[in-house]
């Protein structure tokens, strides 16, 4: 018999009824925040923060969640299963709306929980699932914490900021060897919640041990929507590199501080996480402040003919193909796949199909799936920098498609 992903077509999402609340993600109508479960379906529920500051990433989250959807449903469901019942909640970007939708969700009955996208949401809705043995799994949110804490429900199909930050620093230390060591001093700017304080303090703590000073590092809240006074500090100090941790809005608004006041680094604006660097959205809206930049983010396997048909799909509908899209549409071909092979939507036969997941089905340079933990050890981030409006993979070798422009031109 097919196995699930064998079994994917691709019609047309919002051509099925029980889904169009997904369509909120894209502006065409609203969205009910719990959907009625229909004969031979399972309820899975998908948590973005669809409001707030964190809404466009939620949104696009929500996108490439309801693209898996479409695909699997299309192709009959989830094998002795049934269709999937998609039941839709809005964190509103914080904890605590977070929270409540996860109330909401396990009321609704809902065998396991998709989402969730900002580590502090991450960790409180994973937390709260964990008290209703309700399977979770995150889609992007990066502080370990998620997976440190012995819960036995939560699984994080992406890396998380240990991982990435490892990967930024070798990387950063082998593009800065190779360019004959341009770059010494460092200031890091980085919003003030799980996220961006976590990846300062391992920041930190790791780029004085690979030959960087660090002159400051600046926290502000999210969101901001005033950068002036944090880009005159780093006019005053003139760092080598700029290393920018921050969501969406607070990263497009600094770049563009950075460009209009023309100060750039010596060497590089050398992103962690950057809410924008690896964004085809900032690429193309703000070209000239984006010029340059690198990143070391989530990034989809560009050697793959499904990563490559799901980009065409989003790019026809007028959206932008962002890695909350291509994780979010992963993680949920990941989550029916455990549902297939767990035969049923009993939450703890669903926790324990995740566990012992091969899955490969996916769209990012990862390999199977193997989770220890809760956190899949073959996740890793990619290198990227935009170089003559558009985004260009640099590290890993093995699918680079441009060499780093290093040290960046400063005029």
């Amino acid at each position: 018999m097919p196995n699930i992903r064998e079994r994917f077509s691709r019609r047309k999402f919002l051509q099925s009824t029980a889904l169009t609340g997904m369509a909120s993600a894209i502006g065409v109508i609203a969205a009910p925040s719990v959907l009625r479960a229909q004969d031979g379906a399972v309820k899975i529920g998908f948590l973005q923060p669809v409001s707030g500051a964190l809404a466009y990433s939620g949104q696009q989250g929500r996108l490439g969640a309801s693209i898996a959807i479409d695909e699997i449903n299309a192709a009959g469901g989830i094998k002795d299963v049934g269709k999937i019942e998609p039941v839709l909640g809005d964190a509103q970007s914080t904890p605590e709306g977070g929270n409540a939708e996860v109330e909401k969700m396990n009321s609704a009955g809902v065998s396991a929980i998709v989402g969730g996208y900002g580590s502090s949401i991450c960790l409180a809705t994973s937390q709260t699932a964990a008290r209703y043995d309700l399977p979770y799994l995150v889609d992007v949110g990066v502080t370990d914490a998620i997976v440190t804490r012995g819960l036995k429900n939560t699984f994080r199909f992406g890396p998380g900021f240990g991982v990435i930050t490892k990967t930024a620093l070798t990387n950063l230390v082998a593009i800065n060897e190779a360019a004959g060591k341009p770059a010494k001093t460092v200031m890091i700017v980085h919003e003030d919640s799980a996220f961006g304080s976590g990846l300062a303090k391992l920041l930190n703590e790791q780029l004085p041990l690979n030959g960087f000073q660090i002159l400051e590092t600046i926290s502000h809240p999210t969101p901001t929507r005033d950068f002036n006074n944090v880009v005159l500090k780093i006019r005053a100090a003139d760092p080598d590199i700029v290393i920018p941790a921050n969501y969406y809005n607070e990263y497009v608004l600094l770049a563009r501080t950075m460009q209009q006041q023309q100060v750039r680094p010596k060497a590089a604006i050398y992103s962690v996480l950057g809410g924008a660097a690896s964004s085809y959205k900032f690429v193309k809206e703000f070209p000239q402040a984006a010029q340059f930049i690198m990143d070391c983010n989530h990034w989809f396997d560009p050697r793959n003919p499904k990563a490559q048909a799901l980009k065409s799909k989003v790019e026809a509908k007028g959206q932008f193909f962002t890695y909350e899209v291509y994780l979010n549409y992963s993680c949920t071909l990941l989550m029916a796949d455990a549902i297939e092979r767990a035969k049923s939507t009993d939450r703890g036969k669903i926790i324990e199909a995740l566990a012992a997941s091969t899955f490969a089905g996916h769209v990012m340079p990862y390999g199977p799936t193997k989770f220890v933990n809760g956190q899949n050890q073959g996740a890793v981030p990619t290198n990227t920098q935009v170089i003559g409006g558009d985004i260009q993979v640099v590290l890993p070798e093995a699918f680079a498609s441009a060499k780093a422009v290093y040290p960046m031109p400063r005029a």
